[in-house]
């Protein structure tokens, strides 16, 4: 299980790295969240000057608009249930190729308080997708729906500073 403070200078610390490192590259940023339910995207339009690098974020709570709206393929929802590491995948890319980012960044979990299809509280899924692909981070958390929620925005902002950390321009 992994214990990651979530408090608000560490996630407007976080956002405002990948924000600062997306302007120097000239690169844009979509996201596409479900169980942070748009708190990914609050922290990063938090940000001074985001306007140059974020794009804009879908918010795919239900199930089915992770297909409609964000492009999951319908057989990978169907098969593997919204909480998984592919999906999450394709939420990323989807948001990306959907707002025409250069970066999309994708959370989806079960946040609590009850397991969900077989899946316990706490397994979340964070996934980037870049213009030299992508990667995705299982997260096992330990605590309440809040505490959970904001660790998977710290680690998804996390994920995407290594990448960009290691993307050549």
């Amino acid at each position: 299980m992994v214990g990651v403070s979530a408090d608000g200078a560490e996630v407007g610390g976080a956002a405002a790295g990948v924000v600062h490192r997306l302007a120097e590259r000239h690169e844009t940023l979509a996201t596409v969240e479900s169980l942070t339910g748009g708190s990914l995207a609050a922290s990063i339009v938090n940000i001074a000057g985001v306007s140059a690098v974020y794009r804009g974020g879908l918010v795919v709570y239900a199930t089915e608009l992770k297909a409609t709206l964000a492009g999951v393929p319908v057989d990978l929802l169907s098969e593997r249930g919204p909480v998984d590491p592919e999906v999450a995948a394709a939420l990323a890319e989807g948001g990306r190729q959907r707002c025409g980012a250069d970066w999309g960044l994708a959370t989806t979990g079960v946040a609590g308080p009850e397991p969900q299809d077989g899946k316990p509280v706490g397994l979340v899924y964070v996934a980037v997708a870049g213009p030299n692909g992508g990667a995705v981070r299982q997260l096992d958390l330990v605590g309440g729906r809040d505490h959970v929620r904001a660790a998977a925005v710290i680690e998804a902002l996390r994920l995407l500073a290594e990448r960009l950390a290691t993307a050549t321009s």
